[in-house]
């Protein structure tokens, strides 16, 4: 059994709310320019059914003096070596936006070193085989700014004080890179099922480039469509919740 403290004393994985006898564990990955608290009311939600794990990218909050990491391989070759010794139990994998595609790539590693995710939730994001020429990250800060405005995915108080904005504009620029400089090589195909979430009005994804996440995986695969844009988690969180639950319920109570 994996210590608690492997987790808790961890850069990278944040636990806020400790589930030491939970049969699953839900590792959730931001959004470009995110951080590990936006799931916070996600780890309310289901703990203590679920060990709610939230990952922390480095160059933000208390990791803000570490370099970005500005590839979507980089960044899951350095999650999936965390993981790794925490997959004692059976895992869940949930990102959003920039988080869904480093969720897919965490997928590949892991089911290559044998750990087979219960299942990949990519939510507002296109699939890994499709490909849009996008280059926020080459923009002005003032532009990027403009970007995260029109989204709405950063928080009001962080976009109303210009001083912290700045602060936080290197992590977002280079996770943006991250984002669109991403390539999906082809071939990987997840053995787990793969449930795609999007916003119906989301400028980012349509609904077409969120059905073709079923071709990346031979386990099966879900389409879910909700009101509202990029960020729609932030009003449909019980739904999505309520869609996550299903599958770790499943695990906690088998069929017989």
């Amino acid at each position: 059994m994996v210590s608690a403290n492997r987790v808790d004393e961890n850069l990278w994985i944040r636990r806020f709310h400790p589930a030491p006898t939970a049969a699953t564990r839900l590792v959730c990955l931001p959004h470009a320019g995110g951080s590990a608290p936006y799931f916070l009311p996600v780890s309310k939600a289901l703990s203590p059914a679920v060990d709610v794990l939230a990952v922390q990218y480095p160059g933000r909050q208390d990791r803000r003096h570490e370099k970005c990491i500005d590839t979507i391989t980089e960044l899951a070759d350095a999650v999936t070596a965390e993981l790794l010794p925490v997959a004692d139990r059976p895992l869940v994998l949930f990102g959003h936006s920039m988080g869904a595609s480093l969720a897919f790539e965490v997928g590949v590693r892991l089911e290559k070193a044998g750990v087979v995710p219960l299942a990949v939730f990519a939510s507002g994001r296109r699939a890994p085989s499709r490909h849009r020429d996008e280059s926020v990250h080459l923009r002005s800060d003032d532009e990027i700014i403009a970007e995260l405005r029109t989204l709405s995915g950063t928080q009001s108080a962080v976009l109303a004080d210009e001083e912290i904005l700045r602060m936080v504009l290197p992590a977002v620029r280079s996770d943006y890179k991250a984002a669109e400089t991403y390539r999906h090589t082809g071939g990987a195909r997840l053995a787990a099922p793969i449930q795609a979430h999007f916003g119906v009005d989301d400028p980012r994804v349509s609904r077409d480039e969120a059905q073709a996440w079923a071709d990346h995986t031979s386990g099966g695969f879900t389409l879910h469509s909700y009101p509202g844009g990029h960020f729609y988690l932030n009003e449909q969180a019980p739904r999505v919740i309520e869609a996550i639950a299903r599958v770790t319920d499943a695990n906690s109570h088998p069929a017989i």
